[in-house]
């Protein structure tokens, strides 16, 4: 099959679809295709040996001109219209090579004059090529029905509960598929395992052993997802846990499992700008903070603080990224976690300290991360046939490409993630600084 013969610059009568396209990404975003294309026309394009990516239709297409980059692919790719004939991660991996180094040609050399020109002849190139191959550009297509549409003032607490049932209300049968045993949907820690099980055991013990966990100390879980800490706290540690999470599937869930365990662990369904008794003894927020946003960080730091008693400590174990690009990306924006916020791991530090907490530690885990992501994916794929039975078509596809997206960032170092340890100062402490600077004030 070949397109009508329409005379347009660049494209010439007859030429295969394949050619067609591989000549639209030379001219819309300077590169060479970075793997093999084959098109509705059964025509194929960009190097051999390479995972290929299938455009079924048109409609493909015409996503990706009506949102150019990562959210267009993801719809064109979510919606069925754009597949991937072999390894999804590799794939990801050769497009973001090449994307970054010619972003960053284009960096050492564009001047604003050029790239205005440049923009006017892409944008007649795309219209002509659309025209030469019939590409459906109206009406607009519509983003795939999975797509997460939240709305209402940003972090507001109504949004903010749009938002975690978007993602975490799935059912947890699912999650039980794609998780280790103890459901921790969390990095883990590889330093000595080499299952998944093993290495998030070894994340929980290595939690409860920096917080100083013993037999009655009360732990506020703040963000507790699938209960894996508040669990292993409860029963390997006597500790007396309050388990929080905004997630009414999470929360039904932890419930249910704490039941079935010896030790003394309550759940609440919250906000975390909800009342919450205290003091606690310990505070752990495992990548819950996240989700709490620029705004509002500074007051979920004063909350865990508000709660904590002095000389009580606070592990936050959190995701961070360039503050350039705090968010997740169009594709984790529109699907995964709307409204996320990640900083690098120093702003994180300096907000924790304003709070009044001093911090006595910080570890490195990213690396752990990609081993986790590839483990999550491994399971999702090997159980992928009873996933089906629990998730739409669109649903299997997003995660696909949620786990295989978010291993890469991990590998490329455009995300890391950190495990902070504090402790709330004691009284004597801040009266001490109080004093010294009331002191420093009356000697000048």
């Amino acid at each position: 099959m070949t397109g009508p013969d329409i005379k347009a610059p660049g494209v010439k009568a007859g030429t295969p679809v394949a050619d067609v396209i591989a000549r639209l990404v030379k001219t819309q975003a300077g590169l060479d295709l970075p793997v093999r294309l084959r098109a509705w026309d059964g025509s194929e394009a960009g190097p051999a040996h390479t995972p290929v990516l299938i455009a079924r239709t048109p409609r493909a297409l015409s996503r990706i001109l009506w949102r150019p980059g990562e959210l267009g692919l993801a719809r064109a790719y979510v919606s069925g219209d754009l597949e991937v004939d072999g390894d999804l991660t590799q794939a990801l991996r050769l497009v973001r090579q090449k994307t970054a180094r010619q972003s960053t040609a284009r960096q050492s050399t564009a001047r604003q004059s050029t790239a205005r020109q440049s923009t006017a002849r892409r944008i007649t190139t795309a219209a002509t090529a659309a025209i030469r191959l019939k590409i459906p550009l109206w009406p607009r297509p519509a983003p795939p029905d999975c797509e997460l549409r939240v709305r209402g003032r940003l972090h507001s607490r109504a949004r903010d509960r749009a938002v975690i049932a978007g993602h975490y209300d799935l059912p947890a049968a699912f999650y039980r598929l794609i998780l280790d045993p103890s459901m921790a949907y969390s990095c883990a820690d590889w330093t000595g395992a080499d299952t998944l099980a093993g290495a998030q055991h070894d994340k929980l013990e290595l939690i409860c052993r920096k917080l100083g966990l013993q037999p009655g100390a009360r732990l506020l879980d703040m963000g507790c997802g699938w209960g894996s800490l508040t669990v292993h706290a409860a029963r390997q540690y006597r500790a007396r846990v309050t388990a929080v999470t905004l997630s009414a599937e999470q929360g039904s869930y932890v419930r249910q499992r704490a039941s079935n365990q010896t030790g003394e662990v309550g759940v609440r369904v919250q906000d975390y700008r909800d009342p919450l008794d205290g003091p606690y003894d310990a505070i752990a927020s495992v990548e819950m903070g996240e989700h709490v946003g620029a705004a509002h960080y500074p007051r979920f730091c004063a909350a865990l603080h508000h709660v904590l008693k002095p000389g009580g400590r606070l592990l936050v174990q959190q995701m961070s990224r360039d503050a350039r690009a705090p968010g997740g990306g169009p594709f984790i924006e529109s699907y995964i976690a709307p409204d996320m916020h990640m900083r690098p791991v120093g702003e994180t530090v300096r907000l924790i300290e304003n709070a009044g907490f001093e911090v006595l530690g910080v570890q490195a885990m990213r690396e752990h991360y990609v081993r986790t992501v590839r483990a999550w994916l491994a399971n999702f794929e090997q159980n992928l046939p009873a996933i089906t039975d629990i998730l739409t078509e669109q649903q299997v596809r997003v995660w696909r490409l949620y786990l295989a997206g978010g291993a890469l960032a991990f590998e490329d170092g455009r995300m890391g993630v950190d495990q902070i340890l504090a402790v709330r100062k004691a009284r004597k402490a801040r009266k001490a600084r109080k004093a010294r600077a009331r002191k420093a004030r009356n000697a000048s």
